[in-house]
Order: C-alpha cells, then structure tokens, then sequence
C-alpha cells in the first residue's frame, strides 16, 4: 500500500476526459409471487426505479466518485432520458458542458429488470447512426474538444460502437494526447481496431480479446506469431496477446479475464499475469469501465503501467461484489489495497 501512497494522493489533482458512447441505465426492481394468466412469464410487482450512467457517462461516474476532476464529450438525443442523463451526472460533479444534442439518435437506454436481486430480462432502445462523414465531429466535437485539451491530464474513449467513435475522432484525440505527454486509453470495439493507431493502450476483456485476433487474416495472425484465438489458458493469452500488441504498434495492452485477473503486455517486457482481487461476484456490468478509468486515472497520476494495472484489478474486485454498473470510492479502494500488504 505504502508505494501507492502518492499515486492516490494525485487522483484528486487529475482531470480526465471520457469520449464515447452515452448511455443512460434504468433498474426496475420488485418481486415476483406469480405467473400471468395472459402468459407463461413471472408478474414482477414493482418496488423501485432508478436510473445510473452507462458506458462512457459509468466510465466518468468512477473517476468523479474516486476524486477526479472528470469532462464528458458524446451525444443525446433531445429527449427526456438525455436531461435525465445530464442530471445524473451533474449530481456528481461531472462537468457536461461537452454533451452535445444530435437530433438524429435517441439517447440510447438500457432497462434491466430484476427480481430478487437476479436480473430477469433487460430492454435495450438505441438508434446507432454513425458520424461517418465526419460532419457532427467537425461541428460540434472538435471544437470542444481543442478548446478545452490544455487543461487535461488524461484521455478515455470509451467505444460501444453506437456511432460517435471515428477514425478523425481518434486521429485527432491521439495526435492532442501525445502532444501534451497525456496517456489515452480506449476500451475497445473489435469493428474499430484499425482506428487505435497509436493510442497508449487498449483495455479488451477475454471475449473482445478473442474476437480480435479472429478479425486478423490467417497470414497476419501467422506472421505476428499467433497460433490460437482462443484464450483458454494464461500461456496462450500471453503469447496471443504479444502478438496482438506487436501487430496494434500501440504501447501496452491490458486483457481482463474475469476470474483470471488480468494480463499486462507492455512492449519490450514480459507479459504480467495479475490475479483476481474479487472475493465475491454478483455482476460484471461495469466492470471494464472500472478498469479502463482507474487504470488511466494511475497512470495520469504518476503510476506505471504495471502499478495501474495493479490498482486497476483491486477496483475490479470490488465492483464486481456490486449490482449494476456501480463505481468504486477511494475508501473501498484504500482498504482493498491495505489487506494485499
């Protein structure tokens, strides 16, 4: 705990910025005593509605809730779900001002049913209209986001692949981080790999990790040195994940593998094998959000990239002890960190 000290100490002098896919989550949660008359499915008797941000805007809620001075750029529609949205992270002290309006799209939400704390089906409302021709980037995006870069000590796309994510997009926010001596770290969408270029990292899980190495042709695979694509032991996910990473030309690459901790590629070193922190797991929504932002919030903070990846999985373990897409506080991560020592 005691090298971790200062790292933590400079969260709260960190201020990120989280680019990518909004989405707002709703949670209706009840009880079920009975079957329908209508149809074969469970009657869930409603107790409670909330709503929580999703995807990018749950990648902002865990750096503003460990501290973080945390800017959100994406899109909503003009609807009520976008201003709830806003709201939530206004709450929590996320600067919005980088949220545009795009008339095409709806703000995309995510219900998630549950009962008895089990999950019993969730409904998804998006309408993925992709920025191809660059025109909502060029108007609205950029100048934001060249406005305000000056003041940043670290970059985040967060990519579900709901359209907002575009090679000039990344082009742009790359050539800024590299620039400014920044870290910028992408979640990735297996469809956008060839957009990273020469991003800092990428943070795929297992399955996301799998995929890419599918999408590569046989001869590329062949002359990176890869032989399998599936990730069914950690000496596979090492030497697979060295040739991923070589092929990417990007510094590092972080796989999470759920139960199996994670994997750091960094080039020029040996992979590291990081092993779980969770003692328990309820939900894994959210976690890879979790990662990615206390993972480049360390390294914003003066950690390296094995350090990051370190504190990374403690937030992991914790998260994933949680329901729904929660975020992890620096108390909770504190005192994860002091029983490993």
């Amino acid at each position: 705990m005691n090298k971790y000290v200062n790292i933590l100490g400079n969260f709260k002098k960190r201020h990120i910025l989280v680019v990518g896919d909004l989405i707002l989550d709703q949670y209706i949660k009840g009880t079920v005593e009975r079957i329908s008359p209508e149809a074969p499915v469970p009657i869930l008797l409603q107790k409670e509605v909330f709503y929580t941000p999703g995807g990018a805007a749950n990648v902002a809620n865990n750096l503003s809730s460990l501290g973080a001075k945390v800017t959100v750029v994406g899109r909503v529609g003009a609807d009520v779900e976008g201003e709830l949205l806003k709201e939530a992270l206004k709450d929590r002290k996320i600067r919005i001002s980088g949220i545009m309006e795009d008339s095409r799209v709806h703000t995309i939400l995510k219900t998630r049913v549950v009962a008895h704390q089990q999950q019993v089906v969730r409904i998804d409302r998006e309408k993925v209209v992709d920025d191809s021709d660059g025109r909502f980037y060029d108007d609205k995006i950029a100048p934001f986001i060249h406005k305000n870069f000056s003041d940043l000590d670290g970059v985040i796309i967060s990519d579900y692949g709901k359209g907002i994510v575009q090679p000039p997009l990344v082009d742009d926010l790359t050539t800024l981080a590299r620039k400014a001596g920044i870290p910028i770290v992408v979640d990735p969408k297996v469809e956008h790999l060839k957009f990273y270029g020469h991003v800092t990292s990428i943070t795929p899980n297992r399955k996301e990790a799998e995929n890419a190495l599918r999408s590569l042709e046989p001869d590329t695979r062949k002359s990176f040195g890869i032989v399998h694509t599936r990730l069914d032991s950690l000496d596979v996910v090492k030497k697979a994940g060295s040739g991923l990473l070589n092929y990417l030309g990007i510094d590092s690459l972080l796989i999470t593998l759920g139960e199996d901790g994670m994997c750091l590629l960094e080039e020029g070193k040996e992979p590291l094998h990081i092993p779980t922190r969770a003692q328990e797991v309820f939900d894994v929504s959210g976690a890879g959000d979790t990662v990615i932002s206390v993972f480049t919030l360390a390294l914003a903070a003066g950690a390296k990239k094995k350090e990051a990846a370190d504190i990374a999985n403690h937030a992991a373990g914790i998260v994933v002890g949680k329901i729904g897409a929660a975020a992890v506080t620096m108390d909770e991560l504190v005192r994860s960190l002091k029983g490993s020592s």
